[in-house]
């Protein structure tokens, strides 16, 4: 340490961040990781409290998602608005959602599959809406300007979301 150095402060310098940018960048990925598991912890204790499902943070969101606008998706759109390309495991999840009674499977085949949210499924989701109003929205309101904050963290969550994605195809052409 040297003389102009505070000792309280931290050295965030390691072999994933050697300069200021690396620095900043490791300390959002790392809260992502703690933040992405805290809210499924979160989406898990909500449904199982409203549902008395026990489902991940992941089937949560596809049964909000089936719900959302109230119109039927296909497994492709639900991969898609997700951002993932694990069609098995949403596959699987569907079929858990409906075995729960949570969603109903239109049609068949390979291209004529689509969900909707049964009527059990669209209660415990607006209860789910409820308690998240009562539970994290209130939290929320109470932060001055922090919903503005919120604006602009999914703004840079997104751009990140698409830099990702760029950067993780050119990696897939430079493999070993």
């Amino acid at each position: 340490m040297t003389m102009d150095q505070d000792p309280h402060d931290l050295d965030y310098h390691w072999h994933l961040s050697g300069s200021d940018t690396e620095v900043a960048c490791t300390e959002l990925e790392f809260s992502l990781m703690r933040c992405f598991e805290a809210f499924g912890r979160w989406q898990t204790e909500c449904l199982a409290s409203v549902g008395g499902i026990a489902a991940t943070g992941p089937e949560n969101a596809l049964l909000h998602l089936v719900r959302m606008n109230d119109r039927t998706k296909s497994i492709k759109e639900l991969a898609r608005l997700t951002n993932r390309d694990d069609i098995p495991n949403i596959q699987y999840s569907m079929r858990k959602l409906v075995s729960g009674g949570f969603v109903k499977k239109h049609g068949s085949g390979r291209t004529g599959v689509t969900y909707e949210a049964t009527e059990k499924g669209k209660q415990v989701t607006d209860d789910y809406g409820a308690i998240r109003r009562r539970l994290l929205i209130e939290q929320i309101k109470s932060l001055p300007e922090f919903d503005q904050r919120l604006k602009a963290a999914s703004q840079s969550l997104n751009l990140l979301a698409g830099i990702y994605e760029e950067v993780s195809r050119v990696a897939a052409t430079h493999r070993r």
